[in-house]
């Protein structure tokens, strides 16, 4: 559904989403803390319901293409990353076998120049730590942590949540933004586990202090394609780490967790045909940061919303890793949430000019990610041109401002 002008005025004259509307939030990820910022950010009081006992993200990084960037900047954090992030000169594709420059995708200044917002590279840890320090302080007591999500109940006037530990809340409205294993989607669209995809990533970091004396990555951002493999590497925290990610497709290990340790041996015996660029910062990762995960999928869903619960970021659309569009897209939906209810005169109106806002996108991209995967994995490498690198920015997602398209 796209919305436009025409939405927008079959609701004029209409009053605003009272600010006193209790929103609750499940989950404290990056869309959860986003989301939380956007509408604090606006007058809404928020609580949002962690599992965690406390607030810790993995140790990896993530990308912020300038579509995310411009929705961070939004809520007043655009100063902050600036300092956090790292902004690549320059990115390329490479070839596996022989670390020879596929595309060239310059950087830098010219993403801020085409798209009004920077390109950046970050460590999750540290964006996630810089969105709960925004939340807590529009509210200090706003996360509530050591609150796993059991079920929830609702009629036409508001959502009764109920939590493991015994705790009972009522809301307005209810978010689930508690990723792609969402108990709040089973709730409300049925039980389904999310689809094993035969793919296998490793994700690890290593400080710069242990690559060999001379060895230098060229570009420090950089993909390379390869057979049933491919892999990312870029620098974050200012130089001093370098974050990657190795995918290979992989049958037989299906676990979906992003704590579960895995040898460098093991990293490096499936990776061994790469030339000895990658091998040597595979090699130099500390044991005890090489971790993989099994990658699983889910189709899109046709509606996220029922009555007054609604769906954000992973626990509506996850997303394979392929575009990196992830966080960014958990990111757009936060903010173009908030700007919903802020323009709404009822919850049922936000929550349907949210839905109509985001979910064609969302969708877009969900499937725009599986066909990734073919692309870079496909084996092509020696006729691997621009044209075949229909990346993120080739397919127009850069160019996307959630703090000012239609809701």
């Amino acid at each position: 559904m796209n919305v436009g002008a025409p939405f927008d005025d079959f609701w004029l004259g209409r009053e605003n989403v009272k600010r006193d509307t209790k929103i609750i939030l499940i989950g404290a990820g990056i869309g959860g803390l986003t989301a939380a910022i956007a509408l604090q950010s606006r007058g809404f009081k928020v609580e949002i319901y962690e599992q965690a006992p406390q607030l810790a993200e993995v140790g990896a990084g993530l990308t912020l293409s300038p579509n995310a960037t411009h929705g961070l900047e939004s809520i007043g954090l655009g100063p902050r990353l600036a300092q956090l992030a790292t902004r690549p000169e320059r990115q390329a594709v490479l070839h596996y076998r022989t670390g020879e420059v596929l595309v060239d995708l310059p950087r830098g200044d010219l993403p801020k120049k085409q798209y009004g917002a920077d390109y950046y590279q970050i460590h999750r840890a540290d964006l996630h730590t810089l969105l709960a320090d925004a939340v807590r302080s529009h509210d200090p007591n706003a996360i509530k942590l050591s609150h796993t999500f059991a079920g929830l109940t609702q009629n036409n006037n508001a959502v009764d949540v109920t939590f493991t530990n015994g705790v009972a809340v009522s809301a307005d409205v209810v978010i689930g933004c508690d990723g792609i294993k969402s108990a709040v989607r089973e709730v409300l669209w049925g039980k389904a586990a999310p689809r094993f995809t035969g793919n296998i990533a490793w994700r690890g970091l290593v400080p710069i202090e242990r690559l060999p004396k001379g060895f230098k990555l060229d570009p420090p951002s950089a993909a390379a394609v390869g057979v049933k493999h491919s892999m990312a590497r870029y620098l974050i925290r200012d130089g001093t780490v370098l974050n990657y990610v190795a995918f290979a497709e992989k049958a037989g290990w299906e676990v979906e967790s992003w704590a579960v340790r895995s040898e460098v041996s093991e990293l490096l015996s499936e990776f061994h045909d790469w030339h000895e660029s990658f091998q040597t910062f595979l090699a130099a990762t500390p044991p005890e940061l090489c971790f993989k995960w099994a990658i699983h999928d889910r189709d899109p869903l046709p509606q996220w919303t029922k009555n007054r619960v609604t769906l954000l970021g992973d626990a509506a659309h996850p997303m394979l890793p392929f575009l990196g569009m992830g966080a960014a897209s958990g990111i757009e939906d936060s903010v173009v949430l908030a700007r919903a209810f802020e323009a709404a005169g009822s919850i049922e109106e936000g929550l349907k000019r949210y839905e109509g806002a985001r979910r064609e996108r969302a969708t877009f991209i969900q499937l725009a990610s599986r066909e990734a995967q073919s692309r870079l994995q496909g084996g092509k490498v020696d006729n691997y041109t621009k044209n075949e690198h229909k990346n993120e920015e080739f397919l127009g997602l850069f160019n996307y401002n959630p703090a000012t398209v239609a809701v």
